[in-house]
């Protein structure tokens, strides 16, 4: 048998959550030359565009109402629960979108004008399983406020194997509501 035709083996990735491989921004995204200094820098917008996720952990204050200043866990429902207000639901919400929900549910019944400030205190953990012809098998954790691509994956696991086919890269994902999606990708093509 010719060494060619174990190149068959392949790499697996198993994704652990519903999480969107690659949805970082490049990092070459163009800057516009007349941009003022005031501007956010891409860090800033980095982190008012993260979508809060269950098991994230963020504090609530509002200003001058310490009173209502809560650190609260997202729960599996995307709901988190404040003063007064009770239950919110933050499903798909940036940091900053939740965080313009809450001022405005505390002004409509609540408070005139609330200044409200969230921050993400800790944030969920997000793995991915990089299985297969890997030189370092096993779990690898997402940068926070970041997605990871395929080829970054493979990469945090030392890289594929002297015999690992990356022509037939297997992804698979389980998305939220159970199921699982299986895709094939030639990894060599994305280097």
């Amino acid at each position: 048998m010719k060494p060619s035709a174990s190149r068959s083996a392949f790499l697996l990735l198993v994704m652990l959550a519903s999480i969107t491989v690659g949805v970082a921004a490049p990092s070459d995204a163009p800057v516009k030359p007349d941009a003022s200094r005031n501007e956010p820098t891409k860090s800033d917008a980095s982190k008012a565009d993260y979508v809060l996720q269950p098991q994230d952990v963020i504090k609530v204050q509002v200003f001058q109402e310490e009173d209502l200043t809560r650190e609260v866990r997202v729960s599996q429902e995307n709901t988190i629960t404040l003063p007064l207000i009770k239950t919110v639901d933050v499903k798909g919400k940036t940091a900053l979108q939740a965080q313009e929900l809450i001022r405005d549910l505390y002004d409509r019944d609540y408070l005139v004008n609330p200044q409200v400030t969230l921050i993400v205190v800790e944030y969920a953990k997000r793995t991915v399983s990089v299985l297969g012809q890997v030189n370092k098998p096993g779990i690898v954790q997402f940068p926070q406020e970041q997605g990871l691509t395929l080829v970054q994956a493979i990469s945090h696991a030392d890289g594929p194997t002297r015999l690992a086919n990356m022509k037939k890269v297997t992804l698979k994902r389980t998305n939220a509501d159970g199921t699982t999606v299986t895709v094939t990708i030639n990894a060599e093509e994305l280097m």
